[in-house]
């Protein structure tokens, strides 16, 4: 998300339970990118540093995140 659609959404002060403004904003950005036609080339990019010299640092920040997470969520086996 750029600089300029953050500061144009009202994201201010405390929203309780959750963020809806963030979560908003963040469903906005990832339909956009999703039709943007750039996910193709940037799964590429992705493949091509997990296989070159960053991919050992990214696998270790994988498994740092994952030691964090609760576990995965049930409704990606479905």
């Amino acid at each position: 998300m750029t600089g300029d659609k953050q500061s144009n959404r009202n994201m201010e002060g405390n929203q309780g339970e959750g963020n809806r403004g963030a979560a908003k904003a963040y469903n906005e950005d990832t339909k956009e990118f999703a039709q943007s036609g750039r996910v193709r080339e940037s799964a590429q990019d992705a493949k091509k540093a997990l296989e070159g010299s960053e991919g050992d640092d990214l696998r270790r920040a994988e498994k740092e995140g994952r030691s964090h997470a609760k576990g995965e969520d049930p409704a990606l086996k479905r």
